[in-house]
């Protein structure tokens, strides 16, 4: 699953992340969502979180169960 619609996160819930400094090797960073960054409903390029650990990026994917 994809992360372009705000509905689809929720904080405490793992997703994939692609940093901004990761954009151009598309490398993923798993964390936990501590807070969604991104107020429209919908991103293209995917919702900005802030993880447990800091890190800001671009949900890419949503790990399943």
């Amino acid at each position: 699953m994809g992360g372009t619609r705000r509905a689809d996160i929720q904080p405490g819930m793992r997703v994939r992340i692609v940093r901004k400094q990761d954009q151009r090797t598309g490398k993923l960073t798993e964390g936990t969502v501590r807070e969604i960054l991104t107020r429209s409903v919908t991103h293209p390029r995917g919702i900005k979180v802030r993880l447990e650990t800091g890190e800001v990026g671009r949900v890419r994917e949503i790990p399943g169960p």
